[in-house]
Protein backbone atom coordinates (compact mmCIF):
# COMPACT_ATOMS: atom_id res chain seq x y z
CA UNK A 1 0.00 0.00 0.00
CA UNK A 2 3.00 2.35 0.39
CA UNK A 3 3.36 2.36 -3.41
CA UNK A 4 -0.29 3.36 -3.79
CA UNK A 5 0.08 6.02 -1.11
CA UNK A 6 3.10 7.53 -2.86
CA UNK A 7 1.21 7.51 -6.17
CA UNK A 8 -1.73 9.49 -4.77
CA UNK A 9 0.59 11.93 -2.99
CA UNK A 10 2.42 12.57 -6.26
CA UNK A 11 -0.90 13.01 -8.08
CA UNK A 12 -2.00 15.58 -5.45
CA UNK A 13 0.42 18.08 -7.04
CA UNK A 14 -0.09 17.03 -10.68
CA UNK A 15 -1.73 19.87 -12.63
CA UNK A 16 -3.05 17.67 -15.48
CA UNK A 17 -4.71 15.22 -13.09
CA UNK A 18 -6.12 18.06 -11.02
CA UNK A 19 -7.77 19.62 -14.08
CA UNK A 20 -9.12 16.22 -15.17
CA UNK A 21 -10.61 15.29 -11.79
CA UNK A 22 -11.98 18.75 -10.96
CA UNK A 23 -13.50 19.03 -14.43
CA UNK A 24 -15.34 15.71 -14.25
CA UNK A 25 -18.77 15.20 -12.74
CA UNK A 26 -17.59 11.87 -11.29
CA UNK A 27 -14.61 13.49 -9.59
CA UNK A 28 -16.78 16.13 -7.94
CA UNK A 29 -19.37 13.52 -6.89
CA UNK A 30 -16.81 11.21 -5.29
CA UNK A 31 -15.06 14.12 -3.58
CA UNK A 32 -18.31 14.98 -1.80
CA UNK A 33 -17.68 11.90 0.35
CA UNK A 34 -14.84 13.82 2.01
CA UNK A 35 -15.69 17.48 1.27
CA UNK A 36 -18.84 19.17 2.60
CA UNK A 37 -19.33 21.17 -0.60
CA UNK A 38 -17.91 24.06 -2.55
CA UNK A 39 -19.78 26.84 -0.72
CA UNK A 40 -20.01 28.08 2.85
CA UNK A 41 -23.76 27.40 2.78
CA UNK A 42 -23.04 23.74 1.95
CA UNK A 43 -20.66 23.52 4.91
CA UNK A 44 -23.07 25.19 7.35
CA UNK A 45 -25.76 22.67 6.42
CA UNK A 46 -23.36 19.79 7.17
CA UNK A 47 -22.29 21.35 10.47
CA UNK A 48 -25.89 21.78 11.61
CA UNK A 49 -26.54 18.11 10.92
CA UNK A 50 -23.43 17.02 12.83
CA UNK A 51 -24.27 19.29 15.75
CA UNK A 52 -27.74 17.73 15.93
CA UNK A 53 -26.00 14.37 16.36
CA UNK A 54 -24.01 15.75 19.31
CA UNK A 55 -20.80 16.16 17.32
CA UNK A 56 -18.58 19.24 17.44
CA UNK A 57 -16.90 20.54 14.29
CA UNK A 58 -13.91 22.44 12.96
CA UNK A 59 -14.31 24.25 9.63
CA UNK A 60 -11.54 24.15 7.04
CA UNK A 61 -11.75 26.42 3.99
CA UNK A 62 -9.71 24.42 1.50
CA UNK A 63 -6.72 26.01 -0.15
CA UNK A 64 -2.96 26.27 0.38
CA UNK A 65 0.24 27.73 -1.05
CA UNK A 66 -1.21 30.94 -2.52
CA UNK A 67 1.05 32.80 -4.93
CA UNK A 68 -0.15 36.39 -4.47
CA UNK A 69 -1.18 38.62 -1.58
CA UNK A 70 -4.51 39.16 -3.32
CA UNK A 71 -5.21 35.41 -3.14
CA UNK A 72 -4.23 35.37 0.52
CA UNK A 73 -6.54 38.31 1.31
CA UNK A 74 -9.38 36.58 -0.50
CA UNK A 75 -8.79 33.45 1.60
CA UNK A 76 -8.75 35.54 4.78
CA UNK A 77 -12.05 37.17 3.83
CA UNK A 78 -13.49 33.70 3.33
CA UNK A 79 -12.57 32.83 6.90
CA UNK A 80 -14.08 36.06 8.23
CA UNK A 81 -17.32 35.18 6.43
CA UNK A 82 -17.15 31.67 7.92
CA UNK A 83 -16.72 33.08 11.42
CA UNK A 84 -19.70 35.37 10.89
CA UNK A 85 -21.75 32.40 9.63
CA UNK A 86 -20.80 30.33 12.69
CA UNK A 87 -22.06 33.11 14.95
CA UNK A 88 -25.18 33.85 12.90
CA UNK A 89 -26.21 30.20 12.71
CA UNK A 90 -25.16 29.46 16.32
CA UNK A 91 -23.39 26.25 15.31
CA UNK A 92 -20.80 24.53 17.50
CA UNK A 93 -17.66 24.90 15.42
CA UNK A 94 -14.03 25.93 15.49
CA UNK A 95 -11.97 26.78 12.39
CA UNK A 96 -8.69 25.38 11.02
CA UNK A 97 -6.31 27.46 8.90
CA UNK A 98 -3.23 26.71 6.79
CA UNK A 99 -0.58 29.42 6.99
CA UNK A 100 0.50 29.05 3.36
CA UNK A 101 -3.09 29.95 2.46
CA UNK A 102 -2.60 33.16 4.48
CA UNK A 103 0.62 34.05 2.64
CA UNK A 104 3.37 32.42 4.73
CA UNK A 105 5.49 31.77 1.64
CA UNK A 106 5.10 35.38 0.49
CA UNK A 107 5.91 37.36 3.63
CA UNK A 108 5.90 36.25 7.25
CA UNK A 109 4.73 39.59 8.66
CA UNK A 110 1.95 39.80 6.09
CA UNK A 111 0.83 36.29 7.09
CA UNK A 112 0.94 37.23 10.77
CA UNK A 113 -1.22 40.31 10.13
CA UNK A 114 -3.73 38.15 8.26
CA UNK A 115 -3.88 35.66 11.14
CA UNK A 116 -4.23 38.41 13.74
CA UNK A 117 -7.31 39.68 11.92
CA UNK A 118 -8.82 36.19 11.85
CA UNK A 119 -8.01 35.59 15.52
CA UNK A 120 -9.48 38.94 16.61
CA UNK A 121 -12.70 38.16 14.75
CA UNK A 122 -12.78 34.62 16.15
CA UNK A 123 -12.11 35.87 19.67
CA UNK A 124 -15.05 38.24 19.45
CA UNK A 125 -17.27 35.30 18.44
CA UNK A 126 -15.84 32.90 21.03
CA UNK A 127 -14.39 30.63 18.34
CA UNK A 128 -11.15 28.66 18.65
CA UNK A 129 -8.69 28.58 15.72
CA UNK A 130 -6.25 25.76 14.99
CA UNK A 131 -3.25 26.35 12.73
CA UNK A 132 -2.83 23.29 10.50
CA UNK A 133 0.61 21.80 9.98
CA UNK A 134 1.77 21.37 6.40
CA UNK A 135 4.87 19.70 4.95
CA UNK A 136 8.15 19.62 6.87
CA UNK A 137 9.56 22.56 4.90
CA UNK A 138 7.05 24.74 6.77
CA UNK A 139 7.22 23.16 10.23
CA UNK A 140 9.60 25.58 11.95
CA UNK A 141 8.05 28.68 10.38
CA UNK A 142 4.61 27.48 11.40
CA UNK A 143 5.68 26.83 15.00
CA UNK A 144 7.45 30.20 15.19
CA UNK A 145 4.41 32.08 13.96
CA UNK A 146 2.15 30.11 16.28
CA UNK A 147 4.33 31.07 19.27
CA UNK A 148 4.11 34.74 18.30
CA UNK A 149 0.33 34.58 17.92
CA UNK A 150 -0.10 32.54 21.11
CA UNK A 151 1.57 35.39 23.03
CA UNK A 152 -1.30 37.63 21.92
CA UNK A 153 -4.27 35.26 21.67
CA UNK A 154 -5.50 32.43 23.87
CA UNK A 155 -7.88 31.10 21.20
CA UNK A 156 -5.24 29.53 18.93
CA UNK A 157 -3.83 26.01 18.75
CA UNK A 158 -1.37 24.07 16.59
CA UNK A 159 -0.96 20.66 14.92
CA UNK A 160 1.90 18.19 15.35
CA UNK A 161 2.57 15.15 13.16
CA UNK A 162 3.78 11.90 14.68
CA UNK A 163 5.70 10.90 11.56
CA UNK A 164 8.27 13.67 12.16
CA UNK A 165 11.29 12.84 14.33
CA UNK A 166 11.25 16.33 15.81
CA UNK A 167 7.70 16.17 17.18
CA UNK A 168 8.63 14.89 20.64
CA UNK A 169 10.77 17.94 21.36
CA UNK A 170 8.10 20.20 19.85
CA UNK A 171 5.38 18.63 21.99
CA UNK A 172 7.39 19.09 25.20
CA UNK A 173 7.74 22.79 24.42
CA UNK A 174 4.04 23.15 23.62
CA UNK A 175 2.99 21.37 26.83
CA UNK A 176 5.14 23.81 28.80
CA UNK A 177 3.37 26.64 26.96
CA UNK A 178 -0.05 25.23 27.90
CA UNK A 179 -1.00 25.01 24.23
CA UNK A 180 -3.88 23.24 22.53
CA UNK A 181 -2.28 20.58 20.30
CA UNK A 182 -3.89 18.48 17.60
CA UNK A 183 -1.88 15.28 17.20
CA UNK A 184 -2.13 13.55 13.81
CA UNK A 185 0.05 11.08 11.94
CA UNK A 186 0.85 13.29 8.93
CA UNK A 187 -0.33 13.16 5.33
CA UNK A 188 2.51 14.61 3.24
CA UNK A 189 5.27 12.79 1.39
CA UNK A 190 8.41 13.27 3.50
CA UNK A 191 12.01 11.99 3.18
CA UNK A 192 13.38 9.45 5.66
CA UNK A 193 15.80 12.12 6.86
CA UNK A 194 12.97 13.94 8.70
CA UNK A 195 10.16 11.38 9.06
CA UNK A 196 9.66 7.75 10.04
CA UNK A 197 9.34 5.74 6.80
CA UNK A 198 7.47 2.80 8.38
CA UNK A 199 3.84 3.08 9.41
CA UNK A 200 4.50 0.98 12.51
CA UNK A 201 7.04 3.55 13.72
CA UNK A 202 4.63 6.42 13.01
CA UNK A 203 1.94 4.65 15.05
CA UNK A 204 4.36 3.90 17.90
CA UNK A 205 5.46 7.53 18.01
CA UNK A 206 1.82 8.65 18.05
CA UNK A 207 1.24 6.60 21.22
CA UNK A 208 4.51 7.85 22.72
CA UNK A 209 3.53 11.47 22.13
CA UNK A 210 0.00 10.98 23.47
CA UNK A 211 1.37 9.31 26.60
CA UNK A 212 3.88 12.13 27.04
CA UNK A 213 0.99 14.56 27.06
CA UNK A 214 -1.22 12.52 29.38
CA UNK A 215 1.63 11.97 31.85
CA UNK A 216 2.47 15.67 32.02
CA UNK A 217 1.22 17.56 35.09
CA UNK A 218 -2.32 18.81 34.56
CA UNK A 219 -2.31 22.26 32.99
CA UNK A 220 -4.27 24.32 30.51
CA UNK A 221 -2.75 22.22 27.72
CA UNK A 222 -5.35 20.32 25.70
CA UNK A 223 -4.87 17.43 23.28
CA UNK A 224 -6.85 16.68 20.12
CA UNK A 225 -6.38 13.02 19.20
CA UNK A 226 -6.86 13.18 15.44
CA UNK A 227 -7.04 9.57 14.26
CA UNK A 228 -9.34 6.95 12.73
CA UNK A 229 -7.12 4.13 13.98
CA UNK A 230 -9.28 1.94 16.23
CA UNK A 231 -6.25 0.49 18.01
CA UNK A 232 -5.02 3.95 18.96
CA UNK A 233 -8.50 5.02 20.03
CA UNK A 234 -8.89 1.91 22.19
CA UNK A 235 -5.47 2.57 23.74
CA UNK A 236 -6.38 6.20 24.50
CA UNK A 237 -9.67 5.23 26.12
CA UNK A 238 -7.98 2.58 28.29
CA UNK A 239 -4.96 4.74 29.20
CA UNK A 240 -6.96 7.82 30.17
CA UNK A 241 -9.33 5.70 32.25
CA UNK A 242 -6.53 3.82 34.01
CA UNK A 243 -4.54 6.99 34.74
CA UNK A 244 -7.60 9.10 35.55
CA UNK A 245 -6.96 11.69 32.84
CA UNK A 246 -9.90 14.09 32.92
CA UNK A 247 -11.98 14.10 29.75
CA UNK A 248 -11.82 17.89 29.66
CA UNK A 249 -8.09 17.59 28.81
CA UNK A 250 -8.57 15.88 25.45
CA UNK A 251 -10.94 15.05 22.62
CA UNK A 252 -11.10 12.79 19.59
CA UNK A 253 -11.08 14.23 16.08
CA UNK A 254 -11.84 12.64 12.72
CA UNK A 255 -12.29 13.72 9.13
CA UNK A 256 -15.67 14.29 7.55
CA UNK A 257 -16.75 11.25 5.55
CA UNK A 258 -14.51 8.75 7.35
CA UNK A 259 -15.71 6.34 10.06
CA UNK A 260 -18.99 8.09 10.87
CA UNK A 261 -19.98 4.97 12.81
CA UNK A 262 -16.99 5.32 15.11
CA UNK A 263 -17.67 9.03 15.50
CA UNK A 264 -21.21 8.33 16.70
CA UNK A 265 -19.95 5.61 19.05
CA UNK A 266 -17.46 7.93 20.75
CA UNK A 267 -20.10 10.63 21.12
CA UNK A 268 -22.50 8.11 22.66
CA UNK A 269 -19.75 7.06 25.10
CA UNK A 270 -19.50 10.62 26.40
CA UNK A 271 -16.27 11.69 24.71
CA UNK A 272 -15.93 15.01 22.93
CA UNK A 273 -15.90 14.11 19.25
CA UNK A 274 -14.98 16.77 16.69
CA UNK A 275 -15.24 16.35 12.93
CA UNK A 276 -12.93 18.21 10.53
CA UNK A 277 -15.26 19.60 7.84
CA UNK A 278 -13.50 20.91 4.72
CA UNK A 279 -15.26 22.93 2.04
CA UNK A 280 -14.44 25.13 -0.94
CA UNK A 281 -13.45 24.92 -4.58
CA UNK A 282 -9.77 24.06 -3.92
CA UNK A 283 -10.54 20.53 -2.82
CA UNK A 284 -8.34 18.48 -5.15
CA UNK A 285 -5.07 18.23 -3.09
CA UNK A 286 -7.03 17.46 0.07
CA UNK A 287 -9.07 14.79 -1.73
CA UNK A 288 -5.97 13.05 -3.09
CA UNK A 289 -4.31 13.01 0.33
CA UNK A 290 -7.42 11.33 1.77
CA UNK A 291 -7.16 8.63 -0.90
CA UNK A 292 -3.48 8.19 -0.04
CA UNK A 293 -4.18 7.70 3.66
CA UNK A 294 -6.46 4.69 3.78
CA UNK A 295 -7.09 1.70 1.44
CA UNK A 296 -10.81 1.94 2.25
CA UNK A 297 -10.91 5.37 0.63
CA UNK A 298 -9.47 3.96 -2.59
CA UNK A 299 -12.03 1.15 -2.54
CA UNK A 300 -14.73 3.79 -2.23
CA UNK A 301 -13.35 5.59 -5.29
CA UNK A 302 -13.12 2.43 -7.39
CA UNK A 303 -16.66 1.34 -6.45
CA UNK A 304 -17.97 4.68 -7.71
CA UNK A 305 -16.19 4.26 -11.02
CA UNK A 306 -18.42 1.27 -11.78
CA UNK A 307 -21.73 2.81 -10.72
Amino acid sequence: MSILRNLFLQLSTNAWMRNFVVGSALGRRVARRFVAGETLADAIAVVKKLNQQGTAVTFDQLGESVTTEAEAREAKEGYLHALSAIAANQVRSQVSVKLTQMGLDLNTEFCRAQMREILRHAQASGVFVTIDMEDSAHTQATLDLFAALRAEFANVGIVLQSYLYRSEADLRALIALGANVRLCKGAYKEPATVAFPAKSDVDANYLKLAQLFFDAPASDAYLDLATHDEKIIAWAKAYTTQHQVARNRFEFQMLYGIRADLQRQLTANGYTMRVYVPYGTHWYPYFMRRLAERPANVIFLVSNLFR
